[in-house]
């Protein structure tokens, strides 16, 4: 089985419609939070991810525009109420078993408070070893990221809808992860609102 994954696209639908093409064929989407900025909305990137049917996870952003300051952006004429609806049906953090594999999503941190920054060099990330999961998939930072600690692969896929990873030249990108192999392919890409060239790597 292949799984998809993004997170942080906040509202660019050509971000998250050119990784989801990189992506394919994959079996199921996992968006890891930040669909949306936190006062502004994009009914185009919620009705997309509702119709492929994609595990979400809320993120900090969510937290913002569906809450108390979010009103008036939530507000606009323009802005379909229903898709508001299932957003907000979403959960923070989601687990699941997937071909065999306990996985966990949240946008932030797996430990509180869950909206701390924690990059990949961090030693903090030693301790996933003791989660209670085989693969834990993460956003919030932008960087993306694939690393084992004991059992625990954490995977981030970076943002597929602001780029902020210099590493890879300040490009979007997205991940999979084959549940057979275990492997962890990316995808990094310009904003093909841009028109630059992508390519891929695999870690």
């Amino acid at each position: 089985m292949r799984l998809g994954l993004v997170s942080d696209v906040h509202c660019n639908i050509a971000g998250l419609q050119q990784a989801l093409e990189l992506m394919t064929p994959f079996d199921q989407l996992w968006c890891a939070g930040d669909s949306v900025f936190q006062f502004r909305w994009a009914n185009a990137v919620v009705s997309l991810l509702r119709d492929l049917d994609a595990r979400v996870v809320l993120g900090n952003h969510e937290e913002t525009i569906l809450g108390p300051d979010g009103t008036r952006a939530l507000s606009s004429a323009g802005v379909d109420q229903d898709l508001v609806a299932w957003l907000r049906r979403q959960p923070y953090r989601l687990e699941d078993t997937v071909d065999g594999h306990r996985v966990v999503m949240i946008h932030g941190s797996p430990w509180e408070p869950w909206k701390e920054y924690h990059y990949p060099h961090e030693a903090i990330w030693a301790r996933a070893a003791s989660l209670d999961c085989d693969l834990l998939i993460v956003g919030h930072t932008h960087f993306k990221m694939a690393q084992r600690f004991g059992r625990v692969l954490v995977v981030n896929p970076g943002s597929a809808g602001d780029p902020r990873d210099h590493r890879n030249g300040f490009q979007l990108s997205c991940a999979t992860w084959d549940t057979t192999t275990g492997d962890v392919t990316f995808y990094d890409y310009r904003d093909p609102t841009r028109n630059f060239a992508s390519s891929s790597g695999e870690l």
